[in-house]
């Protein structure tokens, strides 16, 4: 509970120093800070939560013994894909200026999502048979099951 109300309080502290910041600048427009302010507030409600919930119903289709990977994996493919998709898209690239993001940022983009891929994959894999090598070391060589641990 400590943590919580120091984390509450620092964040109220933070708001407050932002806002006396605001109120302090000459040259703040109340109405571009509201826009900005709205814009962000359905950027936030509206698209990302409802993706965030849409990938959450998709993963419940995924089986329980791989649900956590495949979350980690679509957690670690949000991220990339939110810092890296400016790049990939080439916001800040100048025509007279080939050093500024020189890179194939889409094709980079692309190939670390489908590295993402793979590695959920054969997480996935190895897990299943690690559980399917466990269930054959169980049981006894007629076949029967294992009752009660012997």
């Amino acid at each position: 509970m400590k943590t919580r109300t120091g984390l509450v309080v620092g964040g109220c502290l933070l708001m407050a120093y932002a806002v006396v910041g605001a109120l302090t600048d000459a040259d703040l427009t109340p109405g571009g800070v509201l826009i900005f302010l709205a814009a962000v507030l359905v950027g936030h409600d509206i698209v990302w939560m409802a993706a965030v919930l849409a990938v959450g119903v998709a993963l419940t289709r995924v089986p329980p013994r791989g649900r956590t990977t495949v979350r980690t994996a679509a957690i670690t493919a949000a991220a990339v894909t939110v810092v890296g998709l400016p790049l990939a898209l080439g916001f800040g690239r100048a025509a007279d200026n080939s050093s500024v993001l020189p890179l194939p940022y889409c094709r980079n983009l692309v190939a670390v999502l489908l590295a993402i891929v793979g590695a959920t994959l054969l997480a996935c894999v190895v897990r299943r048979r690690g559980a399917t090598d466990r269930k054959e070391t169980e049981r006894p060589a007629d076949g029967r099951p294992v009752i009660g641990g012997r």
